[in-house]
């Protein structure tokens, strides 16, 4: 018998977090969109905001958060990824 529903196996490669970390470094919030887009948007949207409050300055706060979160977005998804936990 044949059967109506074949597995599917999809496998889908990890990021690397040096990699996120070397793109917000350089990037800043732009370098996000490596690991995660929504955050991305988000830190773009409100880096615009600190910039124009503080004159540039506020970003030597909003850069850091940015290396931060892209670290752990992108360790979040390979954890996803490597329990199956993530589907497409």
């Amino acid at each position: 018998m044949i059967n109506p529903d074949p597995q599917r196996i999809v496998t889908v490669p990890t990021k690397s977090v040096g990699i996120s970390i070397l793109l917000t470094i350089l990037f800043g919030p732009l370098g996000m969109f490596y690991s995660t887009i929504l955050g991305a948007i988000a830190m773009c949207i409100i880096s615009l905001f600190v910039i124009a409050s503080t004159f540039g300055l506020g970003l030597l706060i909003v850069w850091p958060i940015c290396i931060v979160w892209g670290a752990v977005a992108t360790n979040s998804y390979n954890k996803e990824i490597l329990s199956g936990a993530r589907r497409f």
